[in-house]
């Protein structure tokens, strides 16, 4: 039985995760939201958000944006390569609803998955 929960192993949390990811990573973007992966040495994948002050002024809207971004990866966790993931909130995030982002976030981790099957 496949478990579709969100422990902290599945989380980015130090600085230096997250630098890691920053290195070298692959891309995958739209106008509004980039998702940057990195293999890491582990059987899983992880993630790490990261959504600023700049784009959404509000905690409310950051929170939502947050919030779908992790039950997005939640969902798809078991088709994920074993990479380390950081999404990047970017400017215009806030004027798409819930239903589009869900949608983009779905294209963006497919590419992930074919470039992790092509390398």
């Amino acid at each position: 039985m496949i478990k579709l929960n969100f422990p902290r192993e599945l989380r980015l949390l130090t600085p230096e995760q997250f630098r890691y990811v920053f290195q070298q990573p692959q891309r995958a973007s739209t106008p509004e939201v980039t998702i940057l992966a990195r293999h890491n040495h582990l059987d899983f994948p992880r993630l790490g958000l990261t959504v600023a002050k700049k784009h959404l002024k509000r905690a409310h809207e950051r929170n939502r944006i947050k919030r779908l971004c992790r039950e997005s990866f939640r969902l798809l966790q078991h088709e994920l390569p074993a990479c380390d993931f950081v999404i990047v909130a970017k400017a215009g995030i806030g004027k798409l609803d819930n239903r589009t982002f869900s949608e983009n976030l779905i294209k963006l981790w497919q590419r992930h998955i074919r470039l992790a099957k092509k390398s």
